[in-house]
């Protein structure tokens, strides 16, 4: 069971797991899958073919097209923008030529950042407000500015980690211990 706001739209065909919120002045077409316990905010659009995991939070005035993959515990900041075309006009149809766009378990998109599609965001990683994506990024990886570029490295709980020398971090809140080798992090 999940809950609809009376002035949403939710297409047959739609696939929405328990749990899930559905607010104000929202669209959901057909053939799109909405995990569980997931929020989708106001004036929020979610395309054929997307695929949101479980908690993932949409926050208000989102599009998310055809070609977005999302998966568990995804944040979508306020106005963040996908895009599914590389090169769209008005007069030539290109639906044929959708880019998949790949976010992987934990990311988090700032407010008004633009993810330029075909690549793959990393688990954990973190793009600042604004950033426009136009590269794949790493998991952990904290990207701002525009075009974005890699500022340092992020915890599960979102925090800078200042590496030592030999590659070690430690996430201020959680504790849980991090380490980089090979311009990648993982969890130790």
């Amino acid at each position: 069971m999940f809950f609809k706001h009376d002035t949403a739209i939710v297409e047959e065909g739609c696939n929405i797991g328990d749990g899930t919120s559905i607010w104000h002045f929202t669209h959901l077409m057909s053939g799109c899958t909405v995990g569980s316990n997931c929020n989708i905010g106001q004036n929020v659009f979610i395309g054929p073919e997307v695929v949101l995991g479980n908690k993932v939070k949409v926050q208000n005035n989102v599009s998310v097209y055809t070609g977005v993959v999302c998966e568990d515990d995804v944040f979508l900041g306020p106005s963040m923008v996908f895009t599914n075309v590389i090169n769209p006009r008005s007069a030539i149809e290109r639906k044929n030529q959708f880019k998949k766009t790949w976010v992987k378990r934990g990311a988090s998109i700032g407010a008004n950042a633009t993810i330029i599609c075909g690549n793959e965001l990393g688990e954990f990683c973190m793009i600042g407000a604004g950033a426009v994506i136009t590269k794949p990024v790493k998991p952990y990886a904290l990207m701002m500015g525009n075009p974005a570029r890699q500022k340092g490295w992020v915890s599960e709980y979102g925090h800078t980690l200042h590496f030592s020398p030999e590659g070690k971090a430690t996430c201020p809140e959680s504790g849980e211990q991090y380490e980089l080798k090979n311009e990648t992090v993982k969890k130790a």
